[in-house]
């Protein structure tokens, strides 16, 4: 049975996991190996395990982790949606993105945004989000990878649309 729940700074190794080999299995295509050689090498650091204990939900299959999700409810900010190989394709993904959902709208952030990998833009444009160009994500680190930002307005149901300018 799958549950979300929020991360905690000790679920920080297995979220890194989750994320190297999401990376490592469906970003072969539109990243070079160079690139995914060295956006994978990147250490643990303290400041991940930090950012995962504060922002991070972890969801499991019993008590097994098997993906990840992000959300910054300042900025309305969605990332770091990864799925373990073997677990991708049962719509895991999509649960942790609608659980990222209801989380901004309980904390009133209507207007959601993130930056998907070029293999994943189709997956986010599935569930609602708007976005055509590509553009350059640079990590903290400096990589830089091709990315196409994206946009979603949610609205809670049976409301009228607010315009907050």
């Amino acid at each position: 049975m799958l549950s979300i729940r929020p991360a905690s700074r000790s679920d920080a190794e297995a979220a890194f996991d989750i994320r190297r080999q999401a990376i490592r299995h469906q970003c072969s295509a539109v990243y070079t190996a160079e690139q995914i050689s060295v956006w994978t090498a990147m250490p643990l650091t303290d400041g991940y395990r930090d950012s995962v204990g504060q922002n991070y939900y972890i969801a499991c299959d019993g008590e097994q982790p098997v993906a990840t999700g992000f959300i910054d409810l300042q900025s309305g900010e969605i990332g770091a949606i990864f799925v373990l190989p073997a677990f991708m394709g049962q719509g895991i993904g999509r649960r942790v993105l609608l659980h990222l959902e209801q989380l901004a709208l309980a904390a009133g952030v209507f207007d959601i945004h993130l930056d998907a990998t070029p293999n994943a833009a189709s997956f986010y444009k599935r569930c609602g989000y708007e976005g055509h160009a590509q553009s350059i994500y640079v990590s903290p680190t400096g990589l830089k990878l091709s990315c196409v930002p994206m946009r979603k307005r949610l609205y809670v149901a049976g409301a009228r649309a607010i315009d907050f300018g």
